[in-house]
């Protein structure tokens, strides 16, 4: 347990052990400081933890990462990072019959062009032996064109376009309805967890910008990985599980088991309501609900490394994937895991199962639940108007981060983090660290 006597009245307390608390800490590490990161549980991580369960690593959260968040590229403790890729594209479930949509065309370098070539040869074949894709020639033409489009679009030109919901922008720029709904919705459900397309049109644009300019993967081993690089890159003795914070003040932060602890400025890395009960009257969003459920079966229902939606929406399951072919890390030998996201409540087991049995097109009978992960706070909803980019700096001394001040995504919560490092460093008078850019293992 941390003694309270060794804490410098000089440090900068992080409160908070997610993503965004820890890459905060490691931002005011390479800057020279010496930050102190307390977290009220037992482990790090906070919804991109992962539960092991007899060789099975189940993830707590079902949404996908991008390779192209740049938050991913910055920090040189993620540089191990390994990221299993999906197959191109996606594939969807509609009436009836698996269509692939949403696969590179052209943007990318050759080594995907390869790889999506490769994926379509093992695509499975519908009842007529073919292998269908979604909607005409010409809406695939329109799909790519957009997609390209928002590929080569800066960022910061999409945070000024005008504000709409989301599915009444993409509308308005020409997109069929049958793309909309057959591709494009049940793609963003993945991605922002909103099947109904609310989200301000600049996030959405944001999330689809990501998806066009790289590959759907997940972190090798499992959602965990990420958080862990980011502790390990850290100072021993920087991070401290099992203290609770109980008030914040821009020069101490008072816990339950080490009472007042004096520092220099508080950075506030908490979900949004807990953030909120620390500092009352901070704006707390309105989230969506996400369940995930994993199962096991001794046999793959699907060979292919891909993502799978629901267009449909036969059932509660928005999207799905037999995640041991994306990552063969996140199985034992001889078995396989499906991982499905819900997008609300826990559904019941019949209810999930014929859905799964459909969209897999098999027998779901012996499939065994290994878990059920639910949480009513997962994703912060961003109906318009909404400002990816709030702000992070309270008081001069005091500061706020995660996914609830930025985009409701992992690249939001990173990036909210360096912007609130940024903020205190300015008024410390000190320069932000820089470093080259990393890839990625894939």
């Amino acid at each position: 347990m941390l003694d309270p006597g060794d804490v410098s009245p000089g440090a900068i307390v992080v409160v908070g052990a997610g993503v965004a608390g820890l890459a905060a800490a490691r931002h005011l590490t390479r800057a020279g400081l010496h930050p102190l990161v307390l977290e009220a549980t037992t482990a790090i991580g906070g919804r991109m933890s992962t539960e092991k369960v007899d060789g099975f690593r189940l993830d707590r959260t079902g949404r996908p990462l991008c390779t192209s968040y740049p938050e991913l590229r910055r920090d040189p403790a993620l540089a191990p990072l390994r990221l299993r890729r999906f197959s191109p594209g996606a594939l969807v479930h509609s009436e009836g019959l698996r269509h692939r949509a949403g696969e590179p065309t052209g943007s990318r370098r050759t080594r995907g062009a390869l790889d999506a070539a490769r994926a379509l040869a093992s695509a499975p074949r519908s009842r007529r032996g073919t292998r269908p894709t979604l909607g005409s020639p010409l809406d695939h033409a329109r799909l790519g064109a957009t997609l390209a489009r928002l590929a080569t679009t800066e960022p910061s030109r999409l945070l000024t376009r005008p504000e709409l919901p989301a599915a009444q922008a993409l509308l308005s720029r020409g997109l069929p309805p049958s793309t909309l709904h057959g591709f494009v919705r049940p793609l963003l459900s993945a991605l922002l967890c909103d099947p109904d397309l609310g989200t301000s049109s600049r996030c959405a644009d944001l999330a689809l910008h990501a998806y066009a300019a790289g590959w759907l993967a997940v972190p090798e081993g499992g959602a965990d990985a990420l958080p862990e690089l980011l502790a390990a890159g850290l100072p021993p003795g920087t991070v401290h599980t099992g203290v609770r914070t109980t008030a914040v003040a821009t020069t101490s932060v008072t816990t339950t088991e080490l009472g007042r602890l004096p520092c220099r400025a508080v950075v506030l890395a908490t979900g949004a309501h807990d953030a909120a009960a620390l500092l009352p009257g901070l704006r707390v969003p309105g989230f969506h609900e996400v369940t995930v459920v994993h199962h096991a079966m001794p046999e793959p229902p699907l060979t292919e490394p891909a993502l799978l939606l629901d267009a449909d929406r036969l059932g509660p399951v928005a999207h799905t994937s037999v995640i041991s072919q994306v990552d063969p890390t996140r199985a034992p030998a001889g078995r396989a895991l499906v991982s499905s996201t819900v997008l609300g409540p826990p559904p019941t087991d019949r209810e999930l199962r014929t859905q799964l049995g459909t969209l897999y097109g098999t027998s779901t009978a012996d499939w065994e639940t290994l878990a059920v992960h639910h949480d009513a706070h997962a994703v912060p909803a961003m109906p318009p108007p909404h400002d990816p980019r709030r702000p992070v700096r309270l008081l001069d001394g005091l500061y706020v981060c995660g996914d609830h001040r930025d985009a409701g995504t992992v690249q939001g919560a990173l990036h909210s983090a360096r912007r609130a490092t940024r903020a205190l460093l300015t008024d410390l008078g000190i320069p932000e660290p820089t470093a080259p850019p990393i890839t990625n293992a894939a």
